[in-house]
């Protein structure tokens, strides 16, 4: 079994914080959503910490049910991140990051979890708080383009109008 609590910082690994969006930032949004007239949406990525890529060597016990009887004392070494360790948000969160920037997106200079993308004239709006993504933009067609690219790398919950009420 994963046990997150065993882990020892400098051994088994080095960074665990991962940004978070502030609700200040959010609200930012929404008023700029408010001022633009965009329409904003909101998708979940399914089992996000299971989306990052681990830096560190990480090995667990054989799972119940998985248990070779061959070689009882074998663990495995994971390559993605599961929930329980430490440093799964920031994997997590560092797969994201790399996946915008590697789409054209830049990152916003004050609020790391703010990222934008010019197309022309139009302008696409994203806001990441762990899994949940905010999004909008100036021409609908980016949204449901950038839904699209999400959901080619990531399992995705579908993406819905945010209302505010």
């Amino acid at each position: 079994m994963v046990q997150g609590y065993n882990q020892e910082e400098g051994i088994d690994y080095k960074e665990t914080f991962a940004p978070v969006a502030r609700i200040k930032a959010i609200r930012v949004l929404v008023a700029c959503d408010a001022h633009i007239e965009i329409k904003l949406y909101q998708m979940d990525v399914k089992r996000a910490f299971l989306n990052g890529y681990l830096k560190e060597e990480v090995y667990v016990m054989q799972p119940p049910g998985f248990e070779n009887n061959e070689f009882p004392n074998h663990v495995f070494e994971l390559d993605k991140a599961f929930y329980s360790l430490k440093q799964a948000p920031r994997a997590w969160h560092e797969r994201l990051l790399n996946f915008l920037l590697g789409n054209d997106f830049r990152r916003g200079k004050v609020d790391n979890t703010l990222f934008l993308k010019s197309k022309g004239k139009h302008l696409l709006i994203v806001q990441v708080y762990v899994d949940d993504i905010i999004f909008g933009a100036t021409d609908n067609y980016l949204c449901h383009k950038f839904s699209k690219m999400m959901k080619s790398e990531f399992e995705m919950i579908m993406m819905t109008s945010l209302t505010f009420s």
